[in-house]
């Protein structure tokens, strides 16, 4: 194994992440779906990453998942598969990631050499990724890897933020947080998606958003103004901490050289799909 510079892989995956989750902040999969017969635009989401399992229930993706509440899940699966495959689904996601990432960064760069390098990069990273229980990552590692750089990058990047999600649930479930919880104590944290987004997309009211702040205040790590504690800055910490050393494998198979180079390449990639208009402006905050 190759000794990797703290917090490298953590670095890393900060840049390559955006370039996957881009395609849930646009409007290109919803577009696709409403043609394929899914007009509620709250589906959207639900369909798009639990596809990959199949035609599963709300069970199966509120537990994988952890953040939503199952009454949102259960408003839109299984009924979604009555009207659209995960088969379809997937393929219309696809489409999707090609639209979207040729929007905001242009046909030059998806069909770059660097593009290429990139896809090349973080599918090698992904030989050492673990299937053994990390389900989201499991299901999307048995998607085929498309032929487009871009795609295969955009693929890549999907089986690095799964495995690495799935890995940080642990730490979180470790660490006694139930979702609200781990929610909240992530946005005081000034890292995390502000309220008014979590509100809108995890289902959960502000009566129950309150509640969770005050389960993490009565343990010492929210204070009366809605900052974290000592306590609770070392915990969300230790979360991290934990995480990147359950999801070290991958950029320890990469190398230094290689990690510092996707980085590099990923750094540039998100930063244009940032500044293209990627993402909402609000989406993280504390407020």
């Amino acid at each position: 194994m190759t000794s990797l510079p703290e917090r490298a892989g953590r670095r890393c995956h900060a840049v390559v992440n955006p370039f996957h989750s881009t395609v849930y902040f646009q409007p290109d999969y919803g577009r696709e779906l409403e043609r394929l017969g899914v007009e509620d635009r709250g589906a959207d989401y639900f369909v798009s990453r639990a596809a990959a399992f199949g035609r599963v229930g709300a069970g199966t993706v509120t537990a994988t998942f952890f953040n939503f509440k199952h009454d949102l899940v259960a408003r839109y699966l299984p009924a979604a598969w009555d009207v659209i495959s995960p088969e379809d689904a997937l393929a219309a996601r696809l489409r999707a990631a090609d639209s979207v990432l040729r929007r905001l960064l242009g046909d030059d760069a998806v069909s770059s050499k660097e593009m290429a390098e990139a896809a090349e990069l973080a599918l090698r990273a992904t030989e050492a990724c673990c299937r053994a229980a990390r389900p989201l990552y499991a299901a999307h590692a048995d998607l085929p890897v498309p032929d487009a750089p871009h795609l295969a990058y955009w693929h890549a990047a999907t089986l690095l933020r799964e495995h690495r999600g799935d890995g940080h649930l642990m730490t979180i479930l470790g660490a006694g947080l139930d979702p609200v919880e781990a929610l909240a104590s992530h946005t005081a944290s000034g890292k995390g998606m502000s309220p008014k987004w979590i509100l809108r997309s995890r289902g959960w009211s502000a009566n129950e958003w309150a509640a969770a702040q005050e389960r993490l205040r009565e343990r010492g790590l929210l204070a009366a103004d809605g900052e974290l504690t000592p306590a609770g800055t070392e915990l969300r910490k230790a979360l991290e901490d934990e995480t990147d050393r359950l999801d070290r494998a991958p950029y320890e198979h990469l190398g230094a050289a290689g990690v510092a180079r996707l980085t590099e390449l990923a750094e540039s990639f998100t930063g244009a799909v940032i500044a293209a208009g990627g993402f909402p402006a609000d989406l993280i905050g504390k407020r």
